[in-house]
C-alpha cells in the first residue's frame, strides 16, 4: 500500500519560528478588522476576471453544488474545483508555490493546522467577509484576518446496521479493541486525510499512542481519505468503522444505506475546516467574492442540508433528525498542537500500521 507521507516542513521552504499562541482571533484584535462588504464594485471586477480557483478538501458533489450555487448568484463567473485530501492540498500548494506557479484563489482545508503554516510563510491574504465580522465567535476567526471557520464536523465511530445489531454495536473507541471485531474495522489515513490527521491527534493526546498499538492488532481495513469509511460500511465490505467523516454519515444514512453513527463516550473528535485566500492569487476580486459567499447563510445552510457539515455561522439552522451539537461530547481541536505534531503522527501511525 502507498505510504502517505508528506513533510510540511520540506513543502514550504524558509518558514520562521511560529509562537504557540492561539492560531484564532482574540475579540480586541478581530473586532480592530474591517469588514469587507459586498458592493458592486466587487462584482463587476470579478466579473472581469470571469473564474475563481478553489482547492478545496470539502467533499466533492458538496464542494461543487457550493460552486453552482455562487455561479447562479453571479452569472459570468465560473468556479473551477479542485478536491482532494487535505494533506494532497497542502503538498500540490507547496510544491506549485515553491515553483512560482499560481494557480489556487481560495483554499479550504481538513486540517485547520495548515492554515498556521501558510499564514506563518506569509502567503495568505487579510480579508474579513462582512458576515465573519458580525457573526462568527473570535475562536472561529483569524487575528489577522488571513482565515475563517467556513465548515465543522465530527470525526465519528459506526456500523452496518445489517451487519451489526444495536445493542451488540461499539460505544467508545475502547470497544473497538474488543476480539469479536477482528478483521471487521475499517479506517482512514492521517497521512492523507486532515480529518484523521486532526482526530489521530487528539485520540494519542487523550488517550494515548498504546490505544492506536492496540486497535492495529485488529488487522483493519485501512483506505485513505476519511470519506472512504462511511461508503465501505454502506456497501458492508466492513461492519465497523472506527473513524469517518459524520458529515458522509449523515449522508448515507439520510438516503437510506444501512449504516449508523456512534458518538464515543470518551468524547468525538471535532475537526474545523477554514477557509482562506491567497495573496498571489490570479483571480483576487473573484477570490474575495466568493471568499464572502462562503460565509453567507445562504451558503452556510447549502452545507448542512447538502453536505451534512455543521456550520459556526448563528444564523444558521440544524438539519432535522441530526444530533444538535449542543448534545456531543467534543474533544478539544488544538491546530497548533497538530502543526507541532504531525510528522511525528505520521511517522508513528506508519510504523504502527505498516501504511
Amino acid at each position: 500500500m502507498t505510504k502517505w507521507r508528506v513533510s510540511r516542513r520540506d513543502v514550504l521552504k524558509g518558514t520562521t519560528a511560529f509562537a504557540a499562541a492561539s492560531v484564532f482571533a482574540s475579540p480586541i484584535r478581530a473586532q480592530a478588522l474591517a469588514a469587507a462588504v459586498i458592493d458592486q464594485k466587487l462584482i463587476d471586477a470579478a466579473k472581469k476576471e470571469g473564474k475563481v480557483v478553489w482547492y478545496t478538501a470539502v467533499d466533492l458533489p458538496v464542494a461543487e453544488k457550493v460552486g453552482k450555487a455562487f455561479e447562479a448568484k453571479y452569472p459570468g463567473i465560473a468556479v473551477r474545483v479542485e478536491r482532494s485530501g487535505a494533506e494532497r492540498v497542502f503538498q500540490r500548494i507547496g510544491q506549485e508555490y515553491a515553483s512560482k506557479i499560481y494557480e489556487v484563489d481560495v483554499v479550504n482545508s481538513s486540517d485547520a493546522a495548515h492554515f498556521i503554516v501558510w499564514k506563518r510563510d506569509g502567503i495568505l491574504q487579510s480579508y474579513v467577509p462582512e458576515d465573519v465580522a458580525k457573526f462568527y465567535a473570535a475562536e472561529h476567526k483569524d487575528a489577522d484576518g488571513m482565515f475563517a471557520s467556513f465548515r465543522a464536523w465530527g470525526c465519528v465511530v459506526g456500523y452496518n446496521t445489517n451487519m451489526v445489531k444495536a445493542e451488540e454495536a461499539p460505544k467508545s473507541f475502547a470497544d473497538l479493541l474488543d476480539p469479536k471485531w477482528m478483521n471487521k474495522i475499517v479506517k482512514a489515513h492521517p497521512g492523507y486525510s486532515g480529518t484523521i490527521m486532526t482526530s489521530t491527534f487528539q485520540l494519542t493526546r487523550d488517550l494515548g499512542w498504546d490505544y492506536l498499538e492496540k486497535l492495529a492488532k485488529q488487522k483493519i481495513m485501512q483506505v485513505q481519505s476519511s470519506t472512504d469509511p462511511p461508503k465501505k460500511l454502506a456497501l458492508g465490505e466492513r461492519a465497523v468503522m472506527a473513524d469517518g467523516n459524520e458529515y458522509n454519515m449523515f449522508l448515507e444514512k439520510e438516503k437510506g444505506s444501512p449504516v449508523e453513527i456512534v458518538y464515543p463516550t470518551e468524547g468525538t473528535p471535532l475537526v474545523i475546516g477554514p477557509n482562506g485566500i491567497f495573496k498571489q492569487s490570479p483571480n483576487p476580486n473573484a477570490a474575495r467574492l466568493f471568499q464572502s459567499y462562503c460565509f453567507t447563510p445562504e451558503a452556510q445552510q447549502l452545507i448542512v442540508d447538502v453536505g451534512g457539515l455543521r456550520s459556526l455561522h448563528p444564523q444558521v439552522k440544524e438539519h432535522t433528525g441530526r444530533k444538535l451539537v449542543k448534545d456531543i461530547k467534543w474533544m478539544k481541536d488544538d491546530p497548533v498542537g497538530v502543526e507541532k505534531t504531525a510528522e511525528d503522527i505520521k511517522t508513528r501511525y506508519t510504523k504502527i500500521f505498516g501504511v
